[in-house]
């Protein structure tokens, strides 16, 4: 399409020379304002002589005149058309409608389908698109306190909320109604959260007529506006509108007819993709565009962290993490469109998938998939098998790949290198070092000073670094805002308080480093940390990342051991338990029986009481107990699978305390909850006699029968239970060590209490370590299987063997 020229008429020529005297400018100054690498348009405009139509728009605009009447009449086409909407009564509404038609299918093949990573085919918007929350404050601009942080997450508790890192407490509306809210909208997120999908998203709805059917949708990705007006030598987003309109036939002076009647929505997507020094300009362009033509609608998407100067006028929005609703709907979308399954089989695997993420042995992965990137990858990965890999490490290692080189690749993105020596590698392995770092610390949040020092600290170890404390500083600020706005592996949280985006991350980091390490030691140091429960995962990636875990497992091992052999109380209950399981008659592994046999000496009535706590009725239960049953019971299972628990056990405890969720009464839910304690002790009875289950099972519904029913009051139930439940726990662990023949009340203080949970979550370790797929020789494992839960005395007496 050719440009089209206009002129100064003769009689506004002198008003136009005055106002740029008023300015105080030279042409060289004006051309810079508009964006021009030459003044010869400046003085042709000056002089009253034709410049193409877009630049005579622009210098109007800088010159504070109106273009319209100071230009010379124009001719052609496009003028026509403006005076049929001026003269002959066509109402601007019929025009939107008329550009909307030519424009439509453009739009439809820009936005109608996006590219997900690592999937051969383009995918419809519509088809994998779920509704977007958005958090109206920003999280990185919270003023808070890391005590402010980390309530509620305990690392060190049974089952803590591994959500908790990144849990923001604050009301989220949708997507579509924070644009109807907000004219002009910067959307803010983290990488791979879904920012260009809503965009498009929001032009697909648009074109179909059901989102502000009275607009044009306009999408325009930033980094390619910025590469072509480079090449032209002319930045002018105006301009690019046009050109984008103009290729389907609406002429310019349509274009702006649209634009000062409001009638557009402009969605720029990626502002972050936009390369130095091309982002300055790029800004420019849309601060002067949002104020000129300021009646339409503007959406802006960035990276949360990308360093950019606050557009005046615009709202900052951020796009939130998925919550499980929006897990399951996406999830349910992708096993249908993108395995190309029919609607019946998509939703059945999509179920499949779903209820395995809910386990809790695939928390870690569950984390992960809070970003559609990364909820991409695991369905990915389950699609392939219909299981998740039994070697997480690889799955974290893919994840890391997306989040640090796939996903700029697959958009053709070449970030700018703020550090000039931090390659690739060298950032992993930074990341690496400040993972393990801040996690043997126990730093799950760190502040902004911190985390620069240990970045400073990694600066100083590369070639031609610098020494000066105030560059090194500068330098470390630089790399921890390039990764957190390029990578989105380090969040800040709060106001200069940061986290690892996933503790799985920050995990799989730690045991990265400890993996790689060169110092032979290395591996003696993380031993140290096996009675530890927040290092649980640590160890469990360490074991399937080496190439041989058999060193690490016998460390573990004899650490283990060594946890026992402090107490000579607890080496003489091991003693009584290995003596007791040789007793017994069963042919499969004897750690499995003396795993069960420490659970009776132990007591196990704490579960059971945990179990009948009842909603909001506040009880005080006996504090004899001090080790859960299940907890012993699955180290058994663990050791030996065959021996007859029912796997969804996992969810007893968990049932009764969630009973509204069930729309169960209060004895239902009694009944079932004590039913799988009882039905879980009488299966492992059952595996070693069935005449001695039947009697058990007798006896525990004798006892069963004598609990009052909740239904006829809560009050009347508590009271009986503050009275007679030390009593009722007291027989009911009297009858399954009856019936175990087995009879221990060994008195351990509350000292030792610790060390026995400490050795019986250290014990659950290694075995899960065994269990999983590492890499251990056949010799190794019969020895570590055949010495668990054994006397320091008997272990070296097979030794010597």
């Amino acid at each position: 399409m050719a440009k089209r020229s206009i002129q100064v008429s003769s009689q506004a020529l002198k008003h136009v020379r005055q106002a740029f005297a008023r300015k105080g400018w030279t042409q060289e100054d004006l051309a810079v304002e508009v964006g021009l690498r030459t003044r010869q348009p400046v003085g042709r405009f000056l002089a009253g002589k034709p410049v193409e139509r877009r630049i005579f728009i622009e210098l109007c605009f800088q010159l504070d005149l109106n273009w319209e009447e100071i230009a010379n009449p124009i001719k052609g086409e496009g003028a026509e058309q403006i005076e049929n909407v001026r003269n002959n009564g066509w109402e601007i509404d019929t025009l939107v409608e008329q550009v909307r038609s030519l424009y439509r299918d453009k739009i439809q093949e820009q936005c109608g389908t996006l590219r997900l990573l690592d999937i051969a085919r383009r995918v419809g918007v519509d088809n994998i698109y779920i509704d977007v929350n958005i958090l109206e404050e920003i999280t990185s601009q919270r003023w808070l306190e890391i005590s402010d942080l980390v309530q509620g997450f305990n690392p060190d508790a049974d089952e803590f909320d591994r959500f908790g890192l990144s849990r923001v407490r604050q009301a989220r509306v949708l997507g579509l109604e924070a644009v109807e809210s907000y004219p002009k909208l910067m959307v803010l997120g983290k990488p791979g959260s879904g920012k260009t999908t809503f965009l498009k998203y929001v032009a697909i709805q648009c074109n179909k007529g059901e989102f502000q059917e009275y607009r044009i949708p306009i999408f325009i990705r930033l980094k390619n506006f910025a590469e072509d007006a480079s090449d032209e030598g002319s930045f002018s987003l105006v301009n690019y509108i046009s050109q984008e309109l103009g290729s389907c036939g609406v002429s310019e002076a349509i274009v702006e007819t649209l634009l000062l009647q409001g009638k557009a929505l402009i969605l720029l997507d990626g502002l972050d993709e936009v390369q130095h020094p091309n982002s300055e300009e790029v800004l420019k362009q849309i601060r002067r565009f949002s104020q000129k033509y300021y009646k339409n609608q503007l959406i802006i998407s960035c990276r949360i962290a990308a360093q950019f100067p606050r557009l005046p006028g615009f709202t900052e929005v951020e796009i939130a993490d998925l919550n499980p609703e929006q897990i399951e709907s996406f999830s349910k979308k992708w096993f249908v469109e993108v395995g190309r399954s029919s609607p019946p089989e998509g939703l059945a695997t999509a179920n499949r998938f779903l209820e395995k993420l809910k386990r809790p042995e695939n928390k870690q992965i569950r984390e992960l998939a809070v970003t559609p990137i990364l909820l991409n990858l695991t369905c990915l990965v389950f699609a392939m098998k219909g299981e998740f890999p039994s070697k997480r490490s690889n799955l974290y290692e893919q994840g890391l790949d997306i989040l640090l080189v796939k996903r700029d690749e697959a958009k053709g993105i070449k970030r700018n290198e703020v550090y000039r020596n931090l390659s690739l590698p060298h950032k992993i392995k930074l990341l690496t070092q400040v993972a393990a770092i801040t996690f043997e610390q126990g730093y799950y949040f760190f502040e902004q000073n911190k985390i620069q020092q240990l970045i400073a600290d990694y600066l100083r170890t590369l070639p031609d670094s610098q020494s000066d404390p105030e560059t090194l500083r500068l330098d470390s600020e630089a790399v921890l805002k390039s990764i957190e706005s390029q990578y989105g592996l380090l969040v800040e949280r709060a106001r200069q308080i940061y986290s690892f985006s996933h503790l799985t991350f920050q995990e799989y980091l730690t045991a990265r480093q400890f993996v790689a390490s060169s110092n032979p030691q290395a591996l003696e140091h993380l031993v140290n940390h096996v009675g530890e429960k927040r290092w649980r995962e640590v160890f469990l990636l360490a074991t399937g990342m080496l190439r041989s875990a058999d060193h690490l497992l016998q460390l573990m091992k004899q650490k283990i051991d060594a946890i026992a052999a402090s107490d000579e109380k607890v080496q003489e209950l091991l003693r009584c338990i290995n003596k007791k399981t040789l007793s017994v008659e069963y042919i499969q592994q004897p750690a499995a029986i003396r795993a069960f046999y420490f659970s009776l000496a132990c007591a196990f009535d704490h579960s059971l009481a945990s179990t009948l706590s009842i909603g909001p009725v506040s009880f005080s239960f006996p504090t004899v107990p001090f080790f859960p049953l299940p907890l012993y019971l699955c180290l058994a299972q663990a050791i030996d699978g065959d021996v007859g628990m029912d796997d969804d056990f996992a969810y007893a405890l968990d049932f009764f305390l969630n009973r509204d969720a069930s729309g169960l009464n209060n004895t239902d839910a009694l009944d079932r909850a004590i039913n799988r304690v009882l039905d879980c002790a009488i299966d492992f009875a059952l595996a070693l006699d069935s005449d001695r289950a039947r009697e058990l099972r007798r006896s525990l519904q004798q006892l069963k029968a004598e609990l009052p029913n909740p239904d006829k009051g809560l009050q009347r139930f508590k009271t009986w239970w503050q009275a007679q439940g030390q009593t009722w726990t007291e027989l009911l662990s009297a009858a399954i060590v009856e019936h175990n023949n087995a009879s221990y009340d060994w008195q351990f203080s509350n000292q030792q209490k610790h060390l026995l949970r400490q050795y019986y979550d250290a014990n659950k370790l290694l075995v899960d370590c065994l269990n999983s797929d590492c890499e251990v020789t056949p010799a190794v494992r019969s020895h570590i299987e055949d010495t668990l839960l054994l006397p320091i005395a008997a272990i070296e007496k097979l030794n010597s063997l």
